[in-house]
């Protein structure tokens, strides 16, 4: 893993997840939708088009949020 930070981290309360590369740009603009299934023991899962980080709400990797 690298120490470069997410361009993006998405929290959800799912495992499994989408992702088409929009919210910043347009759907059009975007990537493939893909899907991915976040694993339990890591607790998040990086897109592998735009690098977008979906994290597991009280996962692992579930930082709290700076007010």
């Amino acid at each position: 893993m690298s120490d470069i930070p997410p361009p993006e981290v998405i929290r959800t309360k799912h495992h499994r997840v989408a992702c088409d590369g929009s919210g910043q740009v347009p759907p059009a603009l975007g990537h493939p939708r893909v899907y991915y299934v976040i694993d339990e023991a890591l607790g998040f899962v990086d897109c592998g088009y735009c690098d977008r980080r979906f994290v597991l709400e009280g996962g692992p990797a579930d930082e709290p949020q700076a007010s």
